[in-house]
């Protein structure tokens, strides 16, 4: 894991992305304090636990082509309101 001044981080920005790429996290501090990391997008997006939006957990869902449903054909039970219906 790289430590970069804040200063330096801005001068050499591009080798600090190609090193959170390629090495894992970097992180960044001004004034001897950690203040930021920059990390790669996938692990962000580990990190983060990203979920698919509602049409895309649907669409890559499990096959149920070959699920066979049936409709019950009974009719529905009687139902009693009590005296003031």
């Amino acid at each position: 894991m790289g430590v970069w001044q804040l200063q330096e981080a801005k001068q050499r920005f591009s080798e600090v992305v190609r090193k959170a790429h390629d090495e894992g996290p970097q992180i960044v501090t001004r004034h001897g304090l950690d203040v930021a990391v920059i990390i790669d997008m996938e692990e962000y997006r580990r990190f983060k636990g990203e979920q698919p939006d509602f049409k895309e957990f649907l669409l890559n869902g499990p096959d149920l082509s070959d699920l066979e449903l049936t409709r019950s054909r009974d009719l529905p039970r009687e139902v009693d309101f009590g005296d003031g219906w």
